[in-house]
């Protein structure tokens, strides 16, 4: 029998989406779709374990003995008893998500908010066509031609969302090319602790475990810890880890800044690597919280309330270890505004926490055009980097796109390859002195420390004049003649 291909189901998927178009707002396609694949795929792993027992063991036990399944699907929860329905279909698939959060801890809360019990947007017809539709695909294990294959068609339907709802997407999925550079600098490894404190649909944790199976490590041996404030962004990633065999990971419910959750005996946890892209430059992010912070964090100073970028920063620097390196993006204000954030930046470099300041290309985000930057963090940096900061400018090396630009591989590359060379490349990179950014008051700007601007040709003015004198003389040719022209039409003397 054929098994299906990742590019029949991402086919499939885009299908669901064309079935639910114009009855509901495209950003909201994904939490109906992902819900119902979600499901199918529980069932279907769950009905080929319980049948692959009957056959081997004769005895029908496996379909009903917890201890036999990763996740337990009830009765009512099973697809067969979804598809026998021809009314009340978006009541029976709440019931059987509330079914299955109550038989697997792990599940809780995940699935509970998707409501398909609203029949103003979704009538039964509408249901009966996308049961329909998801009925015609397989998903048992032995079905799937590759063994990550869901989660990589998640991805492509999160991307694809992303791309349809431009700026609202942008708050949960960041352009894979990006994460992929992030993760590539800052190098995780196999038995490290890696934390996503603005962790989205979870795209920067699957791309540290893709990294370290290049690299030949363990993933299994990777902790992966994250919080995400927007509920139905942390259940995407919630079903984005699962549906990638990631069971073993720990993603909270709630607002990084006001209220972090990643906490052990009331005191933040430390990670070996954290990577985040947070809201660029958010208003209203919790100052009046970040003064009487219980956990320390903001010990180089609160920053303006209508700017909450270095609360991040901050924030990630308070859960490095003693060995630990983050890497996130930021707006370029970031490295140049003064008052608050200019004193925030001093605190951070001369303690010697930042490592590099890479600009990327304008337009890679979505719903923003501006350019941003990748600053990396260490706090224990290698002998030869202590007392210098590396400056990067990547704003040239991109792919146009009509929407968007793009970082290709050979972009990715460069970076990485200087970045790990850590050398000077003229009007490219080169490391600098904590000394010579004092002199610059701190200011981290990239223009101030590699010279982007393009050389002038040196003009020779003999050989210009010269072709300015033929010009004039092949004018006054082309002028004589269109007189005689005009002359022979009877115009003019």
């Amino acid at each position: 029998m054929e098994k299906l291909t990742l590019q029949q189901l991402e086919s499939h998927l885009w299908q669901s989406a064309n079935i639910l178009r114009g009855s509901i707002d495209s950003s909201d396609y994904k939490n109906y779709i992902f819900g119902l694949l979600f499901l199918k795929r529980l069932n279907d792993v769950f009905v080929e374990t319980a049948q692959k027992i009957e056959q081997e063991e004769g005895d029908d036990y496996g379909w009903y003995d917890r201890d036999e399944h990763q996740f337990f699907v009830p009765e009512r929860a099973r697809w067969k008893s979804i598809q026998a329905l021809t009314q009340d279909i978006g009541d029976a698939i709440n019931k059987a998500f509330e079914a299955l959060e109550e038989e697997n801890p792990s599940l809780q809360g995940v699935l509970a908010s998707i409501d398909f019990n609203d029949k103003e947007k979704l009538p039964d017809r509408l249901l009966l066509q996308l049961i329909q539709h998801f009925s015609s695909i397989d998903l048992r294990n032995e079905n799937l031609s590759e063994p990550d294959m869901l989660g990589r068609a998640y991805e492509y339907l999160i991307k694809q969302f992303a791309d349809d709802a431009g700026k609202k997407g942008g708050e949960f999925y960041t352009p894979s090319k990006v994460v992929e550079l992030i993760v590539k600098l800052i190098k995780p490894e196999e038995g490290m602790r890696v934390c996503d404190p603005t962790v989205g649909s979870g795209g920067m944790l699957i791309q540290s475990v893709d990294y370290i199976k290049v690299s030949g490590g363990n993933p299994r041996n990777l902790t992966l810890h994250g919080q995400e404030r927007n509920l139905n962004t942390w259940a995407i990633c919630k079903m984005n880890l699962l549906l990638h065999g990631l069971s073993d990971h720990r993603i909270e419910k709630g607002d990084t800044i006001r209220d972090p959750k990643l906490l052990e005996d009331g005191e933040l946890i430390l990670y070996d690597r954290v990577i985040a892209n947070p809201p660029f430059s958010l208003s209203n992010w919790g100052k009046d919280e970040a003064e009487s912070d219980e956990y320390g964090r903001f010990r180089f100073g609160i920053p303006p309330k209508d700017k909450g970028d270095f609360a991040f920063v901050q924030h990630m620097v308070s859960t490095l270890n003693h060995e630990g390196k983050a890497g996130v993006v930021m707006p370029h204000g970031i490295l140049f505004r003064g008052g608050a954030e200019g004193n925030i930046r001093q605190g951070l470099l001369e303690e010697d926490l930042v490592e590099a300041v890479i600009g990327l290309p304008s337009n890679l985000f979505y719903g923003t055009g501006i350019p941003a930057s990748i600053l990396l963090l260490n706090r224990n940096k290698d002998e030869d980097k202590k007392g210098k900061v590396f400056f990067l400018n990547g704003s040239d090396d991109y792919q146009e796109g009509k929407n968007q630009n793009t970082l290709r591989d050979q972009d990715i590359e460069k970076i990485v390859s200087a970045y790990d060379k850590w050398q000077e490349v003229e009007k490219y990179c080169r490391p600098v002195s904590l000394d010579e950014i004092k002199q610059n008051d701190y200011n981290l700007n990239i223009a101030r420390y590699i010279d982007t601007m393009e050389e002038e040709e040196q003009i020779d003015v003999a050989t210009a004049l010269a072709e300015l004198q033929n010009l004039e003389e092949e004018r006054k040719e082309i002028e004589d003649k269109m007189y005689g022209y005009l002359k022979e039409l009877g115009y003019g003397e």
